[in-house]
């Protein structure tokens, strides 16, 4: 599964004053990436704000962290069924299954086998595999392999089967953050970790909604942007791999390659990036994940169909791009 991109960045579109109310800034580096949060200063100190922050962030990594080898997800993964996931574990893992269902399959946290076995890493070179392979790697694949028990076990139909939550934890982790300041008394602020993003209230500095910027897929080394949307009470995600697109020796079209979870198989792709706007972070952060690996037209129309989310996507098109976006975007 295509590995997400850090294309957000806070753009701020302000006017200094002194009558303006004061905004609180913290940042940092958790969760294998940056995150920024910004919030409208209210009674409880910073350093009390960043304490909670700091806690909610351990919980995760505690839980969903691939990286620890005590968390729950990695003793999950090496097979262990009597452990008892805690409740963030569930409430993503519950998460999964509805997105499972209503992507039909393309949303998958099983599908990183795949993406090892192809090489698909930066300046690695794709890959054959084998019937073979591809029959021992589809036994490791699968979202309906994966159960869980009402007293939250974790079983798995094979022992070998590998979950990853990145595809969605991020998201998850700035609802709580979000929910976490909204409890202590903030109405205003922004929380944003890798590029996934949740607007709550105004900007207190300018009164109108938070200001995001997308990048332009076209970019060299310096980053620019390619479109500004406005966030107020909503969650963007932004999901792409235009970093790593390769060019059609004939036609010198860019394409990207994607891993079919259903099948195991790379389809190639002129969707550069996809960015959702949905009602939570978990959500819209689910969602661009999947819409980078269906058809740009499977995906437009699963879009349209959900009154809940809306998108906006940035294709390929010959050496330009090509940017539409979703009728409620």
């Amino acid at each position: 599964m295509n590995k997400k991109l850090h294309s957000l960045i806070l753009v701020a579109l302000v006017v200094a004053c002194s009558r303006q109310p004061k905004l609180e800034a913290i940042q940092g580096y958790a969760l294998g990436t940056t995150y920024g949060i910004q919030y409208q200063a209210i009674e409880e100190e910073k350093e009390i704000i960043q304490q909670g922050i700091d806690s909610i962030f351990n919980l995760v990594n505690h839980s969903m962290s691939t990286y620890l080898p005590d968390s729950d997800i990695s003793k999950v993964n090496r097979g262990d069924s009597l452990l008892q996931v805690d409740e963030h574990f569930k409430a993503v893992f519950d998460k999964a299954n509805l997105l499972w269902y209503k992507t039909q399959g393309y949303f998958d946290p099983t599908v990183g086998a795949w993406v090892n076995a192809y090489g698909f890493g930066p300046d690695k070179a794709l890959k054959q595999i084998s019937p073979t392979q591809q029959d021992s790697l589809m036994e490791i694949t699968g979202w309906a392999r994966i159960q869980m028990t009402p007293d939250r076990r974790i079983i798995k139909d094979n022992p070998n089967i590998y979950i990853d939550f990145n595809a969605i934890a991020k998201g998850y982790t700035v609802d709580l953050i979000e929910r976490y300041l909204s409890q202590k008394g903030s109405q205003n602020h922004l929380v944003e970790i890798g590029g996934e993003v949740v607007g709550k209230g105004m900007s207190p500095k300018s009164g109108e909604g938070w200001k995001i910027g997308i990048d332009n897929p076209k970019q060299g080394e310096e980053r620019s942007l390619q479109s500004v949307v406005s966030l107020n009470n909503e969650a963007l995600a932004t999901s792409g791999n235009y970093r790593k697109f390769r060019v059609d020796k004939n036609s010198g079209e860019k394409y990207v390659h994607s891993i079919n979870p259903l099948n195991g198989r790379p389809v190639r792709s002129k969707v550069l990036s996809v960015s959702v706007k949905a009602p939570d972070c978990m959500t819209a952060d689910a969602y661009a994940t999947a819409l980078m690996v269906m058809s740009f037209e499977r995906g437009k129309t699963l879009v349209e169909s959900m009154p809940e989310l809306s998108a906006y996507w940035i294709l390929a098109k010959g050496i330009e791009v090509e940017e539409v976006i979703s009728s409620r975007w």
